[in-house]
């Protein structure tokens, strides 16, 4: 049984430094992030291999999941746990099928229902919606609003993730409206205290369980 997808989805920002990253990447996971996405626009293919592989390493040690972001070749080659893939990066019935069994399929669907119901259809395990704050990472997103996590649990059946903007001030209206995942890099990547900041989403999460015990 695929384990639960809840909880703070940590995304990589965009860094030169290795080691620093690659330390930012660990004290997230130490923290408590249970999913991890490699995100990195860059067109260096050894740069690419090689911190997928030790990123990767880090999530083994601390129990998450490793998802590269946009590049299905990239998720095979390092036997990441799942990739994600935006409206713009592959057919994601193709990358069903080329997925080991039990590995994950996320898909961006921005703010279009539709395009979730049709990313089910086509084998996702979850979905993405944003941006659902001001983002700084993409300023022009289009903003999601919050009744989508709703629909997506009851109509669709998977979880969904929020992503754009989201801080530890916003998060908790967010999880409410059913948020399964909160995907985060700036306000936690950004954090003094990237461990810390981690545990502080992480538990927020805790709290929303009792709140529906």
């Amino acid at each position: 049984m695929t384990p639960e997808l809840r909880g703070l989805y940590a995304i990589t920002p965009e860094a030169t430094d290795e080691p620093r990253l690659l330390a930012d990447a660990r004290a997230a996971l130490a923290g408590g992030a249970r999913l991890l996405q490699f995100r990195d626009k860059t067109t260096d293919t050894g740069r690419r291999r090689r911190l997928a592989t030790a990123l990767h390493t880090l999530c083994r040690e601390h129990g998450a999941r490793f998802i590269v972001n946009d590049d299905l070749e990239l998720a095979l080659a390092v036997a990441a746990d799942g990739v994600h893939l935006g409206a713009d990066d592959g057919d994601l019935a193709a990358a069903r099928r080329a997925l080991p069994a039990g590995r994950l399929l996320g898909a961006s669907c921005y703010a279009d229902f539709e395009a979730a119901r049709r990313a089910v259809a086509a084998g996702a395990d979850y979905v993405a919606f944003g941006a659902v704050c001001p983002s700084p990472t993409k300023p022009n997103a289009v903003r999601a609003p919050l009744d989508l996590f709703a629909r997506c649990r009851t109509e669709l059946g998977i979880p969904a993730c929020a992503i754009g903007g989201i801080t530890l001030a916003t998060a908790p209206g967010i999880i409410a409206a059913g948020a399964a995942m909160l995907a985060v890099i700036t306000d936690l990547f950004a954090a003094p205290d990237i461990a810390g900041q981690a545990a502080a989403y992480q538990h927020l999460f805790e709290e929303s369980r009792h709140d529906f015990a």
